[in-house]
């Protein structure tokens, strides 16, 4: 029996009706720079509302045009916003719901990360977490078919995350996204300083993020380390701030859409 994790916050960080979400996915993917770059291997977007972050998203998912039918496999890792998690949480589920239909979870890469020590299963995580849920319109769209494998973040090393990364890397059908906002709350101007540093250190492959730098901190610092064993190049595609899309400029909230393209050198692990 299918065991489907519904939708949280349709109808708030994005339309509830289908029509009205097919719609603005594609608007704002029509809206975002378009790319010849290759298909990335890895990337880093944001996850608010639409109206806030969505343009910065959309500069990133744009990039898998031309992999539509080729990515398979998604492997989305997110901060855990509403329920302390120990290590990184994969839901009870067997597939995530939206207003665009379900993706299926990737039984064989859950049933692998199942067995390390610092995953967990937690619904309680799961339930209400939208660092996830908001990600998966753009995927549904850009994507033909694919299945998930959905991680809750908490508390865990760099290490322990790219180790779980390590045990899902997979070739060119697997993707791996981390959803993750920058600054929160700064005014605009101290928000635009902030926020360049931390890009600067995740494009020189430092895994020294902090949650104050980044809500999905954890994530992206093992998505870094992993990048280094890897031998993943990361290029800024685009960085803004919700005063730049649909907010106050008085307190601002930080998006970067960085890809991780492989390098012309060997992979290093």
């Amino acid at each position: 029996m299918v065991q489907i994790r519904p939708a949280a916050v349709s109808g708030i960080f994005y339309p509830r009706q289908r029509e009205a979400l097919q719609q603005e996915v594609a608007a704002l993917l029509q809206a975002a720079k378009q790319s010849t770059a290759k298909v990335p291997k890895a990337l880093i977007a944001p996850h608010a509302g639409y109206i806030y972050s969505g343009p910065i998203a959309a500069t990133a998912y744009a990039l898998l045009q031309a992999a539509r039918v080729l990515i398979k496999r998604v492997v989305l890792l997110g901060p855990a916003h509403y329920v302390p998690v120990q290590g990184l949480a994969l839901p009870d589920s067997s597939a995530f719901a939206t207003p665009l239909g379900t993706v299926p979870l990737d039984e064989e890469g859950v049933e692998a990360l199942s067995r390390l020590p610092q995953v967990v299963r937690s619904k309680a995580a799961h339930t209400p977490e939208h660092s996830l849920e908001v990600q998966l319109p753009f995927l549904q769209t850009m994507l033909k078919n694919f299945t998930l494998v959905p991680l809750a973040v908490g508390d865990a090393t760099a290490e322990e995350i790219a180790d779980v990364l390590d045990l899902v890397w997979g070739g060119e059908e697997t993707l791996i996204v981390v959803s993750s906002d920058l600054s929160h709350y700064l005014p605009y101007e101290t928000a635009l300083r902030v926020d360049r540093a931390t890009v600067e250190a995740i494009l020189d492959l430092r895994e020294s993020i902090n949650h104050q730098q980044a809500c999905g901190a954890s994530p992206v610092n093992g998505l870094l380390l992993a990048a280094q064993r890897h031998g993943l190049e990361p290029r800024l595609l685009d960085l803004r701030n919700s005063g730049d899309t649909a907010g106050d400029s008085s307190r601002v909230v930080g998006y970067a859409a960085i890809a991780f393209n492989e390098s012309a050198l060997d992979d290093v692990h």
